[in-house]
Protein backbone atom coordinates (compact mmCIF):
# COMPACT_ATOMS: atom_id res chain seq x y z
CA UNK A 1 0.00 0.00 0.00
CA UNK A 2 1.12 3.52 -0.70
CA UNK A 3 -0.31 6.68 0.77
CA UNK A 4 -1.23 9.41 -1.69
CA UNK A 5 1.38 12.17 -1.57
CA UNK A 6 -1.36 14.75 -1.05
CA UNK A 7 -1.27 13.60 2.57
CA UNK A 8 2.06 15.33 3.02
CA UNK A 9 0.92 18.93 2.65
CA UNK A 10 3.23 19.91 5.47
CA UNK A 11 6.19 19.08 3.20
CA UNK A 12 6.24 22.79 2.38
CA UNK A 13 6.95 23.59 6.01
CA UNK A 14 9.78 21.05 6.12
CA UNK A 15 11.26 22.33 2.88
CA UNK A 16 11.10 25.87 4.26
CA UNK A 17 13.33 24.96 7.20
CA UNK A 18 16.41 27.15 7.12
CA UNK A 19 14.85 29.75 4.81
CA UNK A 20 14.68 33.22 6.42
CA UNK A 21 11.22 34.05 7.72
CA UNK A 22 11.12 37.23 5.67
CA UNK A 23 11.57 35.26 2.44
CA UNK A 24 8.82 32.82 3.41
CA UNK A 25 6.45 35.68 4.14
CA UNK A 26 7.27 37.33 0.81
CA UNK A 27 6.54 34.05 -0.96
CA UNK A 28 3.23 33.67 0.86
CA UNK A 29 2.25 37.25 0.03
CA UNK A 30 3.22 36.81 -3.64
CA UNK A 31 1.20 33.60 -3.88
CA UNK A 32 -1.79 35.27 -2.25
CA UNK A 33 -1.67 38.26 -4.60
CA UNK A 34 -1.23 36.03 -7.67
CA UNK A 35 -4.21 33.93 -6.61
CA UNK A 36 -6.36 37.03 -6.08
CA UNK A 37 -5.41 38.37 -9.49
CA UNK A 38 -6.17 35.02 -11.11
CA UNK A 39 -9.63 34.81 -9.57
CA UNK A 40 -10.46 38.46 -10.24
CA UNK A 41 -9.49 37.90 -13.87
CA UNK A 42 -11.96 35.00 -14.15
CA UNK A 43 -14.69 36.64 -12.07
CA UNK A 44 -14.18 40.26 -13.09
CA UNK A 45 -17.79 41.29 -12.46
CA UNK A 46 -17.95 39.73 -9.00
CA UNK A 47 -16.35 40.62 -5.67
CA UNK A 48 -13.33 38.48 -4.80
CA UNK A 49 -11.70 38.52 -1.36
CA UNK A 50 -9.19 36.27 0.34
CA UNK A 51 -7.01 35.69 3.33
CA UNK A 52 -4.14 33.47 4.46
CA UNK A 53 -4.42 31.49 7.68
CA UNK A 54 -1.59 29.53 9.30
CA UNK A 55 -2.61 26.00 10.24
CA UNK A 56 -0.49 24.19 12.81
CA UNK A 57 -0.39 21.00 10.71
CA UNK A 58 -0.74 22.14 7.09
CA UNK A 59 1.00 25.50 7.25
CA UNK A 60 -0.43 28.45 5.29
CA UNK A 61 -3.99 27.91 4.06
CA UNK A 62 -5.22 30.27 1.35
CA UNK A 63 -8.98 30.86 1.40
CA UNK A 64 -10.95 32.90 -1.11
CA UNK A 65 -14.56 34.07 -1.29
CA UNK A 66 -16.49 35.15 -4.36
CA UNK A 67 -19.70 37.16 -4.03
CA UNK A 68 -21.62 36.89 -7.28
CA UNK A 69 -22.93 40.20 -8.55
CA UNK A 70 -26.18 38.72 -9.88
CA UNK A 71 -28.02 37.10 -7.00
CA UNK A 72 -25.52 37.91 -4.27
CA UNK A 73 -24.64 34.30 -3.53
CA UNK A 74 -21.26 33.72 -1.88
CA UNK A 75 -18.86 30.86 -2.53
CA UNK A 76 -15.69 30.04 -0.60
CA UNK A 77 -12.85 27.61 -1.26
CA UNK A 78 -9.42 26.98 0.25
CA UNK A 79 -6.05 25.83 -1.05
CA UNK A 80 -2.87 24.43 0.46
CA UNK A 81 0.36 26.34 -0.10
CA UNK A 82 2.06 23.34 -1.69
CA UNK A 83 -0.58 22.97 -4.42
CA UNK A 84 -0.70 26.70 -5.15
CA UNK A 85 3.08 26.76 -5.54
CA UNK A 86 2.96 23.79 -7.89
CA UNK A 87 0.11 25.30 -9.90
CA UNK A 88 1.69 28.71 -10.41
CA UNK A 89 5.04 27.14 -11.27
CA UNK A 90 3.79 24.40 -13.63
CA UNK A 91 0.24 25.05 -14.79
CA UNK A 92 -0.16 26.98 -18.03
CA UNK A 93 -3.42 28.53 -16.80
CA UNK A 94 -3.52 28.82 -12.99
CA UNK A 95 -6.59 31.07 -13.21
CA UNK A 96 -8.54 28.34 -14.99
CA UNK A 97 -7.46 25.76 -12.43
CA UNK A 98 -8.47 27.91 -9.45
CA UNK A 99 -11.73 29.09 -10.96
CA UNK A 100 -12.81 25.51 -11.72
CA UNK A 101 -13.33 24.80 -8.01
CA UNK A 102 -15.66 27.80 -7.66
CA UNK A 103 -17.55 26.93 -10.84
CA UNK A 104 -18.18 23.45 -9.41
CA UNK A 105 -19.59 25.03 -6.24
CA UNK A 106 -21.80 27.34 -8.28
CA UNK A 107 -23.05 24.49 -10.45
CA UNK A 108 -24.14 22.62 -7.33
CA UNK A 109 -26.64 25.40 -6.58
CA UNK A 110 -27.21 27.57 -3.54
CA UNK A 111 -24.60 29.39 -1.47
CA UNK A 112 -21.46 27.62 -0.30
CA UNK A 113 -19.39 29.24 2.41
CA UNK A 114 -16.76 27.25 4.31
CA UNK A 115 -18.29 24.63 6.64
CA UNK A 116 -18.05 24.98 10.39
CA UNK A 117 -15.24 22.77 11.76
CA UNK A 118 -16.28 19.97 14.13
CA UNK A 119 -16.17 21.16 17.72
CA UNK A 120 -15.50 17.80 19.37
CA UNK A 121 -14.18 14.32 18.65
CA UNK A 122 -17.76 13.05 18.46
CA UNK A 123 -18.63 15.65 15.83
CA UNK A 124 -15.48 14.81 13.86
CA UNK A 125 -16.32 11.08 14.00
CA UNK A 126 -19.88 11.77 12.85
CA UNK A 127 -18.57 13.90 9.98
CA UNK A 128 -16.26 11.09 8.88
CA UNK A 129 -18.71 8.21 9.36
CA UNK A 130 -21.92 9.82 8.13
CA UNK A 131 -20.81 12.26 5.44
CA UNK A 132 -17.24 12.01 4.17
CA UNK A 133 -16.64 8.24 3.97
CA UNK A 134 -20.04 7.41 2.38
CA UNK A 135 -19.56 10.23 -0.13
CA UNK A 136 -16.00 9.15 -1.01
CA UNK A 137 -17.01 5.50 -1.42
CA UNK A 138 -19.87 6.47 -3.75
CA UNK A 139 -17.76 8.94 -5.78
CA UNK A 140 -14.83 6.51 -6.16
CA UNK A 141 -17.02 3.63 -7.32
CA UNK A 142 -18.93 5.86 -9.73
CA UNK A 143 -15.60 6.99 -11.22
CA UNK A 144 -14.65 3.37 -11.99
CA UNK A 145 -17.99 1.70 -12.80
CA UNK A 146 -16.38 -1.21 -14.66
CA UNK A 147 -13.99 -2.08 -11.81
CA UNK A 148 -14.52 -3.77 -8.47
CA UNK A 149 -13.11 -1.14 -6.11
CA UNK A 150 -12.30 -1.87 -2.47
CA UNK A 151 -13.00 1.12 -0.18
CA UNK A 152 -12.49 0.84 3.57
CA UNK A 153 -10.98 2.41 6.66
CA UNK A 154 -7.59 1.19 7.82
CA UNK A 155 -4.81 2.06 10.26
CA UNK A 156 -1.46 3.05 8.77
CA UNK A 157 1.68 2.96 10.94
CA UNK A 158 2.97 6.27 9.57
CA UNK A 159 -0.22 8.25 8.90
CA UNK A 160 -2.71 6.86 11.42
CA UNK A 161 -6.32 6.30 10.43
CA UNK A 162 -6.75 6.37 6.64
CA UNK A 163 -9.38 5.77 4.01
CA UNK A 164 -7.99 3.36 1.46
CA UNK A 165 -9.24 2.39 -1.96
CA UNK A 166 -7.89 -0.13 -4.43
CA UNK A 167 -8.62 -2.37 -7.37
CA UNK A 168 -9.26 -6.02 -6.52
CA UNK A 169 -8.33 -6.97 -10.11
CA UNK A 170 -4.72 -5.84 -9.54
CA UNK A 171 -2.87 -8.44 -7.49
CA UNK A 172 0.78 -7.66 -8.22
CA UNK A 173 2.51 -4.53 -6.93
CA UNK A 174 0.84 -1.42 -5.59
CA UNK A 175 -2.94 -1.57 -5.88
CA UNK A 176 -4.14 0.70 -3.07
CA UNK A 177 -4.26 4.45 -2.53
CA UNK A 178 -4.87 5.84 0.97
CA UNK A 179 -5.49 9.26 2.48
CA UNK A 180 -5.39 10.12 6.21
CA UNK A 181 -8.78 10.93 7.71
CA UNK A 182 -7.55 14.33 8.88
CA UNK A 183 -6.80 15.23 5.26
CA UNK A 184 -10.31 14.17 4.22
CA UNK A 185 -11.70 16.51 6.86
CA UNK A 186 -9.35 19.30 5.74
CA UNK A 187 -10.55 19.01 2.14
CA UNK A 188 -14.18 19.00 3.28
CA UNK A 189 -13.66 22.13 5.42
CA UNK A 190 -12.07 23.93 2.45
CA UNK A 191 -15.06 23.09 0.22
CA UNK A 192 -12.87 20.73 -1.77
CA UNK A 193 -13.89 17.29 -2.97
CA UNK A 194 -12.34 14.83 -0.46
CA UNK A 195 -12.62 11.99 -2.98
CA UNK A 196 -10.61 13.78 -5.66
CA UNK A 197 -7.06 13.08 -4.36
CA UNK A 198 -7.89 9.38 -3.88
CA UNK A 199 -9.36 9.17 -7.38
CA UNK A 200 -6.24 10.82 -8.79
CA UNK A 201 -4.11 8.28 -6.93
CA UNK A 202 -6.15 5.41 -8.33
CA UNK A 203 -5.67 6.72 -11.87
CA UNK A 204 -1.90 6.79 -11.24
CA UNK A 205 -2.07 3.16 -10.10
CA UNK A 206 -3.90 2.24 -13.31
CA UNK A 207 -1.25 4.03 -15.36
CA UNK A 208 1.52 2.16 -13.52
CA UNK A 209 -0.14 -1.12 -14.50
CA UNK A 210 -0.73 -0.05 -18.11
CA UNK A 211 -4.51 0.16 -17.73
CA UNK A 212 -4.86 3.76 -18.97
Amino acid sequence: MTTNDVSNQNDTQEQAAGIPEEEIQRLIQALHENALRALRFKFEEDQVDGQVLNHEVYGPIFTYKIEVKDGGHKYACGFFMRELLHTFQNNEDPALWMSSFFLDLMDAGGERLLPMPPQSEDEAKALIDNIIVPYCAKAIREEFPDEQVHVDLDLNEQHGAVLEAGFTSISDGNNVCALPLHMLIAHHLLNRDPAEPIIQGLYRIREEHGLE
